[in-house]
């Protein structure tokens, strides 16, 4: 079993060309890092300017890297002059993940196919008739239930989010602990610890850990 993302720009059309440019170049960073940290060949390319796809061997990890793609595109801003202030949020993303068999991966992910990749898109298609933001479809109806109503509450609580919130979820995704943060953005400890309160993190852990351990009990990596 595998697990594929799926993704597109929420109203892409209305971002500015300096805007549209951080946020391709922030996708790519982020895929690159994924590539890097891999053994695999994951695929992750954007195509029609706007969407992006690929693959993780791993599962479990699929809702870990949706988050921390969104992070990466929420915390984005156009005030370098204030980078460590909080703002409203200027980019974001729409993510599917499907969890399921490959039948065969392409040299390009767009020419890739399988349960995964099937899911993976027809939920994304579905979501663009509802206001969501993140959701999951796997083979098991339960698992399914479970989590796309997790996935309702955190888009409730992510729909918050100002750009300082993402930025610090972000770097805790990452592993950054709270000096090491404090250390990237040029602020107190104390300031990142009421950010990572107000942004729901203790929550979002527990999320991650139970995804996880139910995707890692139910589906083997890779098979």
């Amino acid at each position: 079993m595998v697990a594929v993302i799926s993704a597109d720009l929420l109203s892409s059309s209305r971002y500015s060309k300096a805007l549209l440019e951080k946020v391709i170049s922030s996708l790519n960073m982020e895929f690159k890092a994924l590539e890097k940290h891999s053994k695999y060949d994951l695929g992750f390319k954007i195509f029609r300017g706007d969407s992006f796809q690929g693959m993780l061997k791993d599962p479990g990890l699929s809702l870990k890297v949706a988050i921390q793609l969104k992070t990466a595109i929420n915390k984005i801003h156009l005030h370098d002059e204030e980078r460590n202030k909080a703002f409203k949020k200027e980019a974001d993303l729409r993510l599917a993940i499907g969890v399921g068999t490959y039948d065969f991966k392409r040299d390009s992910i767009s020419e890739s196919n399988g349960q995964a990749f099937q899911f993976s898109g027809r939920t994304l298609d579905e979501m663009k008739k509802e206001n969501r933001k993140l959701q999951i479809k796997t083979p098991i109806e339960n698992i399914n239930n479970e989590f796309n109503t997790s996935l309702f509450l955190f888009d409730a609580i992510s729909d918050k989010w100002s750009t300082a919130s993402a930025e610090v979820i972000y770097y805790l995704l990452k592993g950054f602990i709270e000096t090491e943060i404090a250390s990237e953005l040029g602020i107190s400890q104390s300031a990142v610890n009421q950010r990572k309160k107000a942004a729901g993190w203790d929550a979002i852990q527990m999320l991650l850990t139970r995804y996880e351990s139910v995707i890692k009990e139910h589906f083997l990596d890779g098979e």
